[in-house]
């Protein structure tokens, strides 16, 4: 079974760092693609960023990019999201995705998703 688990996320004022991380497990971790998705209050979902299997390759939404970055260990089986210069329209929920491949064709193409871990900034 695919299992996702987000932590990380919390309060924090705008211009703060915030890393989040996400543990996973139920399948060979070093062979997909994942990404980060969040969901702002009443909005629907945007994509933030992804990385390839090897993690050679990581691509970002033009929002966050310059103040995200995105990594992964795949000894570990974790995928980390540290989040630096964050602003008020940064606060959602974050989900940690994976891809059906090991590359980033589809950006918008994700199988399993996590609970979720909500980050706030606020002053």
């Amino acid at each position: 079974e695919v299992q996702l688990v987000e932590s990380g996320g919390g309060l924090v004022q705008p211009g703060g760092s915030l890393r989040l991380s996400c543990a996973a497990s139920g399948f060979t971790f070093s062979s997909y693609a994942m990404s980060w998705v969040r969901q702002a209050p009443g909005k629907g979902l945007e994509w933030v960023s992804g990385i390839s299997s090897d993690g050679d390759m990581t691509r970002y939404a033009d929002s966050v990019k310059g103040r995200f970055t995105l990594s992964r260990d795949n000894v570990k089986n974790t995928l980390s999201l540290q989040m630096n210069s964050l602003k008020l329209e940064d606060t959602a929920v974050y989900y940690c995705a994976k891809y059906p491949k090991g590359t980033l064709d589809n950006l918008y193409e994700y199988d399993y998703w996590g609970q979720g871990t909500q980050v706030t900034v606020s002053s």
